[in-house]
């Protein structure tokens, strides 16, 4: 049977599922551990000790904030993408393998105009 966490905005998700949680897409993973039951992972940067570990669901809702929405179609996860190029903070090579993750439209043609600023 697969888990699932029931996120702040009444979201079901599992582990294969992607979220937007404090502005970035993360992955949920559940832990084996005593002091945390689940954590949420970066997509781009997972692994890295940048995971935010729980307690419990109750964690979470105290730190999930506006900028948190959980999944998003991918119309939405486009328009994240998009605005991500204009962040200095993200760079084209992690925005280009978030793309890949996200399984979005962002191909060749795209990365061809925000090449040449069009």
């Amino acid at each position: 049977m697969t888990r699932t966490l029931t996120l702040p905005n009444g979201e079901e998700v599992t582990e294969d599922d992607i979220i937007l949680y404090d502005g970035y897409p993360y992955r949920l993973r559940f832990v084996d551990d005593d002091e945390y039951e689940f954590e949420l992972s970066p997509l781009y940067w997972g692994n890295s000790g940048m995971d935010v570990p729980f307690s419990d669901r109750e964690a979470l809702v105290e730190q999930w904030e506006g900028d948190s929405r959980g999944t998003l179609t991918d119309e939405e996860w486009n328009g994240w993408l998009r605005e991500a190029r204009h962040n200095p903070k993200f760079s084209d090579d992690e925005l280009d393998e978030l793309a890949r993750e996200l399984g979005t439209n962002d191909g060749l043609l795209d990365r061809l105009r925000r090449m040449f600023g069009r």
